[in-house]
């Protein structure tokens, strides 16, 4: 035989699987009819490691057998979509307990931000909230989630990721451990700048202060300098250090917002090596809430310590039509090697797509959170 004769005999090969795949799926939806009539649940995973035993045995060679349970698991999988889709149809998808509101009224709420005053979250509250926000400050991340948690504010404003120094891991940490959601972001750009006090030239510095990713961010202006470099747990603290002590050998690596909150000159702008730097900090509130022009989807699950597990979670969102646009993994306490993984997908919660999505990685998943719809 040729290759043209072989190429026709895999195309009605070929037919013959669309045929039949077409009529298992067809059976599929009266499974789904049952389980929507019954209350059952969709994912049944020993039926399917049963099924998949049972069509390797079929085959021939090892080859074989490892090529079916591939291609059955796929199979069965979108038999799942399509029973979620149908559940969700039927008004049987389950609800998502988040509530639509129609705004956040600014002016009357109460926002807490971490760090001291001048912060850079200080300046994306500014910037989301308005000027006039009735607002105060806490020393730590979890200061802020608390407050929120317990009532004393309405909003906090955290960073969560860096364009250069990526994610702060202890917000992503604590979206966990609060139930507090995530229901807007701000994203300011980043501008390092050389603050000393009054009277003070460059010549005269000997220490600079700042956060630890602020002098790893300016390590190549620093490094030229030769100045003792001692961190700080904020860059705004920094700045309040250098103002009170009024010491002209002292600077500290911080913004220009922060220069005008504590009186201090700027030496240099733009001492961080890279010009193009952004800071992005969200926006928490311990509601389950959403607006009407939410774009974007925040959530996290753990999955088994399996091959696959992952991409089979993830085939929910590429059956459904929906991007992805970030993935990151956090280690889980006390198990080695499993990782919880935090997924940010475009979506809207009340997009049926999204709803089909979100209902299979519930089922599919173990621990799944959605941490918010901004």
């Amino acid at each position: 035989m040729d290759l043209l004769e072989l190429r026709n005999e895999l195309d009605g090969i070929d037919r013959n699987i669309v045929e039949l795949y077409e009529k298992r799926m067809a059976v599929c939806e009266q499974v789904a009819a049952y389980k929507i009539e019954t209350g059952k649940r969709v994912f049944d995973k020993e039926r399917e490691q049963q099924k998949l035993k049972a069509v390797s045995s079929m085959t021939h060679n090892e080859f074989n057998a490892y090529g079916v349970t591939e291609l059955f698991e796929q199979i069965m999988s979108m038999s799942r979509k399509l029973q979620y889709r149908l559940l969700a149809e039927n008004d049987r998808g389950g609800k998502l307990a988040f509530l639509e509101m129609p705004e956040i009224d600014k002016k009357k709420c109460r926002v807490v931000f971490q760090g001291a005053e001048g912060a850079y979250s200080q300046a994306a509250m500014n910037q989301y909230f308005g000027e006039e926000v009735n607002c105060f400050n806490v020393d730590t991340f979890r200061d802020a989630m608390l407050a929120i948690d317990e009532g004393s504010a309405d909003f906090a404003v955290l960073p969560i990721e860096n364009s250069t120094a990526g994610i702060i891991s202890e917000v992503y940490d604590l979206l966990v451990e609060f139930e507090n959601y995530i229901v807007g972001e701000q994203i300011i750009p980043i501008e390092h700048c050389l603050l000393a006090c009054e009277g003070a030239k460059i010549e005269d510095i000997k220490t600079v202060y700042s956060h630890p990713q602020s002098l790893m961010q300016s390590s190549d202006y620093l490094r030229e300098s030769g100045w003792q470099q001692i961190s700080m747990k904020n860059n705004a603290f920094a700045a309040q250090k250098v103002a009170e002590e009024k010491n002209i050998t002292q600077a500290a690596i911080a913004s220009e917002y922060a220069a005008k909150v504590y009186g201090l000159q700027i030496l240099k702008k733009g001492v961080n090596d890279l010009k193009e730097n952004s800071t992005r900090f969200i926006i928490v509130t311990n509601q389950k809430v959403f607006l009407p022009e939410a774009k974007k989807i925040s959530l996290c699950f753990e999955i088994n310590h399996e091959s696959g597990a992952l991409y089979h979670a993830l085939s929910h969102l590429i059956y459904n039509g929906l991007n992805m646009t970030k993935i990151e993994s956090r280690p889980l306490t006390g198990r080695n090697w499993e990782y919880r993984f935090f997924v940010d997908f475009e979506g809207n919660m009340q997009d049926s797509a999204v709803k089909n999505a979100l209902r299979g990685l519930r089922e599919e998943t173990r621990n799944m959170k959605i941490l918010g719809n901004y």
